[in-house]
């Protein structure tokens, strides 16, 4: 209308250059190659690119939640030595005035002193009270508190070494003595770290660390509050996450052949010998594997079954 036509924007304003017009234009860059196209996580203004960007920026700045116990004591003349000779860290010695000097005492001085430890001499009802009125025999150490590692660190260690992740989980396992004869077994065949749930299982304790024979000091074990998610969460980083059973989906044998699932990231879940495996952590499990045993033994005890399952895994990958 021509009352309209002096309203501010209503005249079409004349663009400088020439208008494109599609492939038969005389402006064609927006035809020529540019090389091949970025994949979507490398375009910064993709969605793949953002939801990658916030999710290692979350990874960056969590704060690593990692537990420690409480330190311990281990009191009597055979348990001492026992510990003292297979590495297991300790901060102190304390002996009891007028403790008799028998042969173990003796043995116990002579590892103290080739580790460089200090003796120290207390009354004996300081130490009746310090190790909680233990049969001690005048003989005591004190265990450092154990710092467990955050269950991030197994992968870590498995990324700095270059080597796909082997990670050991005890869903169930309440004896600290299967669980040191895991760890053991876990350092000697190569594992990254042992994956252990907060609550009822066991934890690093004196019996935990003879056990292990030192191992507990040069292998990260890591608790999780929830182990179904943990476990989620490994497979969600790449794992295969397996579970040891009689009743397997596949057998160990299959597990390690050439063409099974032995070569790439790896998590073992391992159960009680009386319980097994849990209803919701066998749900999780991507394959269930078993154990093939002659006879009628059905089950075998955690440690055992994880020093089979790990020395396995281990030939498989070194062939």
């Amino acid at each position: 209308m021509a009352g309209n036509s002096k309203r501010k924007g209503a005249i079409k304003k004349t663009g400088k250059g020439n208008p494109t017009a599609g492939s038969g234009g005389r402006v064609r860059r927006g035809l020529e190659g540019k090389g091949p196209t970025p994949k979507a996580k490398d375009r910064p203004y993709h969605k793949a690119h953002k939801s990658a960007a916030r999710a290692e920026k979350e990874r960056s700045t969590r704060p690593k939640r990692r537990t420690t116990s409480e330190a311990e004591w281990a009191a009597g003349r055979n348990s001492v030595v026992e510990l003292l000779q297979a590495g297991v860290p300790v901060s102190a010695i304390y002996v009891a005035e007028g403790a008799e000097r028998d042969g173990r005492m003796r043995e116990a001085f002579r590892l103290a002193a080739d580790r460089g430890l200090t003796l120290l001499e207390v009354t004996r009802n300081e130490m009746d009270r310090m190790t909680s009125g233990a049969v001690h025999q005048g003989l005591a150490v004190r265990l450092p508190a154990y710092e467990y590692a955050h269950a991030d660190d197994l992968l870590e260690r498995a990324a700095e070494l270059k080597e796909p992740a082997l990670i050991v989980a005890l869903d169930q396992v309440t004896d600290p003595r299967n669980l040191g004869a895991v760890i053991r077994s876990a350092a000697g065949f190569g594992a990254h770290g042992v994956l252990i749930p907060e609550r009822r299982a066991a934890g690093i304790t004196a019996s935990a660390w003879k056990t292990s024979a030192g191992a507990a000091a040069r292998l990260p074990v890591a608790q999780t509050v929830n182990l179904t998610r943990q476990l989620k969460a490994y497979q969600d980083a790449g794992c295969m996450v397996v579970g040891l059973a009689a009743d397997g989906d596949i057998t160990l044998p299959e597990l390690v052949a050439p063409d099974g699932l032995a070569a790439g990231p790896l998590v073992v879940v391992v159960g009680s010998e009386g319980k097994g495996l849990g209803r919701l952590v066998t749900e999780t499990c991507d394959q269930i594997v078993s154990i093939p045993m002659a006879g009628q033994l059905e089950s075998l005890n955690a440690g055992v079954a994880a020093s089979v399952a790990l020395y396995a895994i281990s030939q498989a990958r070194l062939g």
